[in-house]
């Protein structure tokens, strides 16, 4: 594994992992080598998950939602 093990991480350590992995992205999907790639999914899913077993109750935006997404329309189209 690569970095340090999430779960060993406070919560102020955990959130800053995930603002890098995130704003690293597209570079990485971009611009990295398929290791590179391969390597950032697995660090972001061991991030993605360790904040989710923290939070499995965090709120979730009516919008992010299939509904909300479906009231919201085609992407592209105007809105009402």
């Amino acid at each position: 594994m690569t970095g340090v093990d999430p779960g060993r991480l406070d919560d102020q350590q955990l959130m800053k992992e995930l603002e890098t992995i995130h704003r690293t992205r597209h570079d990485t999907l971009l611009h990295g080598s398929n290791d590179a790639l391969r390597t950032h999914n697995e660090r972001m899913a061991l991030l993605e998950g360790e904040y989710l077993r923290r939070h499995p109750r965090r709120p979730v935006l009516a919008g992010r939602t299939r509904d909300g997404a479906r009231e919201r329309g085609p992407a592209g189209a105007p809105s009402a």
